[in-house]
């Protein structure tokens, strides 16, 4: 993997923009994003829907010229410290390419990013069944979320509007 490159996405240029679109439905795909690809509808319109979000950005790996990992941030706003937080919304890496240190090396550019921006934290949500991204997350310092322990870790809850 010399060949090995982690940058910022640029969702104008074509090849960053079909690396987004490939490996977000391979993420997809895989059992650990849901195991059901992008639709069509994602597929065609991801990419300017997210170049057209200031608070979205992208970091992306490439082997070579072959796209294998994708991490997407969203800025959003923590009232409590008023300040930004990046929420990292997807992190993905390609089958072929787990476990030699992709996912770390684009959170850590996400990371950097994020304190460009002002950020006081990032934030994301993993399955407990995803072991291997729970030690990586952990190791490089992601926590579960509480303010007082006698309130208890916070939940991540979803609800699906028509």
């Amino acid at each position: 993997m010399s060949g090995l490159s982690i940058l910022r996405a640029d969702y104008a240029d074509p090849v960053h923009a079909a690396a987004l679109v490939l490996l977000l439905d391979a993420y997809a795909s895989d059992p650990a994003g849901g195991g059901e690809g992008l639709s069509d509808f994602a597929k065609h319109n991801l990419v300017r829907e997210l170049a057209a979000r200031p608070q979205a950005y992208s970091v992306l790996a490439f082997d070579g010229l072959q796209p294998v990992g994708l991490v997407n941030c969203i800025e959003g706003f923590s009232t409590f410290a008023c300040k930004p937080l990046v929420n990292v919304h997807d992190v993905a890496v390609l089958a072929s390419h787990r476990g030699r240190g992709i996912a770390e090396q684009m959170l850590a550019l996400a990371e950097a990013i994020a304190v460009e921006r002002g950020a006081v934290k990032m934030t994301l949500e993993v399955l407990s069944g995803n072991q291997p991204a729970v030690r990586l997350y952990e190791r490089i310092g992601y926590a579960g979320y509480q303010l007082d322990p006698a309130m208890g870790t916070a939940r991540f809850f979803q609800k699906w509007l028509s």
